[in-house]
């Protein structure tokens, strides 16, 4: 089936002394069978419509100052019938241009310093994708792992590509291989990178030096004794 889709995108700059300081970023699509209504400030997803569950969500994470956003998804809800009523006359209008898709890049990495066997989180950074959504699994020593793992919304960036973080709690040991696999539709396979813990073993080049330089130390104090000692016989 044809799948037509019309999307509206409001951006708002806000400028002082000729210095950007904030971009308001808010995005209106439908389709034959789907929508979407969501506002962004800075690169920063704050608010979606989840039109299946029927409700408006706050996506912002829980450590920042707390918002809200009264009726908004009553508003989305409007927006939709507007588009929709416009979707046939849209796509004359642009000619039905394709899809743009953009594949993701991704990269692994830890929270934390690494300490074998303290508990750690591991972090698949995905950025650069277009449209959503993205999977991403998590393999240790090439066995999916599902306990531990959260995966964060979409956030949307200034070239309208998204970002999205996923997380994996776990306890790093010595031979652990983990992996992050990311598959999206601009992907002709999946992107995994590897991750495996590197924790600094402490050199023991200081050590030996110090032991070869007391060892030397001692010699000398014991010869210089020895001649010390002759000398005073001689006399």
């Amino acid at each position: 089936m044809k799948l037509s889709v019309i999307v509206l995108i409001l951006c708002c700059q806000v400028f002082a002394e000729d210095k950007l300081l904030h971009i308001d970023l808010a995005i209106v699509g439908c389709s034959d069978s789907d929508g979407v209504d969501m506002y962004g400030l800075d690169g920063e997803e704050l608010w979606y419509a989840d039109f299946k569950k029927g409700e408006g969500v706050v996506a912002l994470p829980p450590f920042v100052d707390p918002m809200s956003f009264p009726e908004q998804y009553g508003a989305a809800v409007g927006n939709q019938g507007a588009c929709k009523a416009n979707l046939a006359t849209s796509i004359k209008a642009y000619k039905n241009p394709p899809e743009t898709i953009a594949p993701p890049h991704s990269s692994i990495y830890p929270r934390d310093d690494v300490e074998l066997g303290v508990e750690n989180t591991l972090i698949c950074h995905v950025s650069g994708f277009y449209p959503k959504p993205v999977r991403v699994r998590w393999t240790r020593n090439n066995q999916n792992v599902t306990e531990g793992v959260h995966l964060g919304s979409p956030c949307p960036k200034n070239d309208l590509t998204f970002n999205q973080f996923s997380s994996l709690t776990f306890t790093p040991e010595e031979g652990d291989i983990y992996g992050c696999t990311v598959e999206h539709k601009g992907l002709t396979e999946p992107l995994t990178r590897i991750w495996e813990p590197e924790v600094s073993q402490p050199s023991v080049g200081p050590a030996v030096f110090c032991g070869v330089g007391l060892t030397l130390g001692l010699l000398g104090v014991a010869t210089g004794t020895f001649f010390l000692i002759k000398g005073n016989q001689c006399n």
